[in-house]
């Protein structure tokens, strides 16, 4: 590998992990202007993502325990934000789906972030916003498997 090459490499590992921490914090503050835990807030980001899901699949998706799952729907729910319905399927089963006029009350948190990011997307071409695309989709990936592995390391490697 070319010096060159190693030095860049070093450079996205370090700018990833800047931009994790600066992300970290961005939405620990929007959390608590909601007045959330990060935690509660990046549950409704998977509701308001995904749709509807059983606790389950918001466990394992989260990697929260079942047990942290249902104290965390339950305080979610008294403030509002989601409501559980029976299951169209399986009436023993239960989703847990996001209020999504709490979105729209958000929305202006947002407003910043989003048209900076816009403005900072005019830079690159098409070829160079798909590149950037497809490395934040592997880091997501790479991410959320390691998120598995420290959560569930046999879950994690029964998956591989």
């Amino acid at each position: 590998m070319s010096s060159k090459r190693a030095t860049l490499i070093d450079d996205v590992l370090a700018k990833s992990r800047e931009l994790s921490t600066e992300t970290v914090m961005f939405h620990t503050a929007i959390a608590e202007k909601r007045g959330l835990s990060a935690v509660e807030s990046k549950i409704c980001d998977y509701l308001a993502r995904l749709g509807p899901l059983t606790p389950k699949d918001l466990a394992e998706f989260s990697g929260l325990a079942p047990a942290s799952v249902t104290a965390l729907t339950g305080r979610l729910e008294s403030k509002g934000l989601i409501k559980r319905k029976p299951h169209p399927d399986d009436r023993r089963k239960v989703l847990i789906e996001f209020d999504m006029t709490a979105v729209a009350a958000a929305a202006p948190l947002w407003d910043h972030i989003v048209a900076a990011t816009t403005r900072a997307c005019e830079r690159y071409s098409e070829e160079q916003l798909e590149t950037v695309i497809d490395f934040i989709g592997q880091a997501i990936a790479i991410t959320h498997e390691s998120t598995a592995m420290i959560t569930d390391p046999e879950g994690a490697a029964q998956s591989r």
